[in-house]
């Protein structure tokens, strides 16, 4: 199969270097050092379950690329609107989009069958652009769950985490999505095909809302969110009303807050991703993960004080240290 992947940074090119190890005709787009890097040297991981290299085409070349069977997005979602109008020369009749994004996606409610069928929302695709520009139809959702980061330019470290959820909007089986965990199996990940991606999407979330930001105004590790007195009891109220907010959209959520903080806790001394992004200098995926909530709770009536009050501290943080937009 002929696979690009939009956005190969720790994650993307951890998963294009293992799919093009299994034989699979990969195509890493991305930019900057690490795009020159790839290009010159291939990828290199350092991984528990052995270290590799290899050598996926590197380019920031879209039309060099051309159609392939499957795009996988694992840009950070702020990126996507930008991305989104690139993507045209990678498209064709049959061609399927895997977005991988955290937090909630674009195309939440595309498929959805729900009372809020087809609703836009603002904070995750500003106009309706990223909409317009990747049909419902293409998209299958991913939840991405190994852990890695770009130790140095062309050279990933991939911590933890091998499970690549997948599944289509409407909850259908589809050959596709067979065809699709059929090759992630083979390059070494689990793939299983969820009927219910969504629910997937908000047990991810339900802690990704909290220590994510949590994170990021404090520098503190899952670990220690989890335990301190103070800062559990914040995380609760969070988590509290996520799950309010979920069950609400008809998602009720197969563990229970006491489990999730314990997974947290068992995570250890990990930074996020918010806060591996702050320390960077790099935007934080801010919206997608909290202020869509927020969005969401405003169209349900659902006030979300806890949260909103984490999402305003750590917006005037991204203000404050990279000079991001109010």
């Amino acid at each position: 199969m002929k696979i690009a992947i939009v956005g190969a940074g720790a994650i993307g090119a951890f998963l294009g270097a293992k799919l093009a190890l299994s034989g699979e005709d990969v195509y890493l787009i991305a930019r900057g050092a690490h795009l020159q890097a790839m290009q010159a040297n291939g990828v290199s991981v350092k991984s528990p379950e052995g270290d590799f290299k290899a050598y996926p085409t590197a380019t920031d070349d879209y039309d060099l690329v051309g159609p392939v069977d499957f795009v996988f997005l694992t840009v950070k979602a702020h990126s996507l609107t930008d991305i989104a109008s690139k993507l045209t020369p990678l498209l064709g009749p049959d061609t399927a989009v895997i977005s991988a994004q955290n937090g909630i996606p674009w195309w939440y409610f595309q498929k959805h069958g729900g009372p809020l069928d087809g609703t836009s929302i603002e904070s995750v695709d500003p106009g309706g652009f990223i909409a317009k520009a990747v049909d419902s139809s293409r998209v299958i959702g991913c939840i991405i769950y190994p852990s890695t980061v770009i130790s140095e330019p062309g050279k990933i470290e991939h911590i933890e985490g091998n499970r690549f959820s997948i599944g289509e909007l409407d909850g259908t089986s589809s050959d596709r999505c067979k065809r699709l965990a059929s090759i992630l199996i083979s390059a070494g990940f689990k793939s299983p095909i969820r009927s219910r991606i969504r629910h997937d999407l908000w047990i991810k979330l339900l802690g990704n809302v909290v220590f994510n930001p949590m994170s990021a105004l404090t520098g503190a590790t899952l670990e220690e969110m989890a335990t301190h007195p103070d800062s559990s009891a914040v995380a609760r109220a969070v988590m509290a009303e996520a799950d309010e907010l979920a069950e609400a959209l008809g998602v009720r959520l197969p563990l229970t807050i006491d489990q999730r903080m314990e997974g947290a806790r068992k995570v250890g001394a990990h930074k996020t991703s918010m806060l591996q992004d702050l320390e960077s200098g790099r935007p934080m995926e801010l919206e997608s993960v909290v202020g869509v909530l927020i969005e969401l709770g405003e169209k349900l009536g659902l006030p979300m004080p806890h949260t909103r009050t984490l999402y305003s501290c750590t917006k005037l943080l991204s203000y404050v240290r990279n000079n991001e937009s109010i």
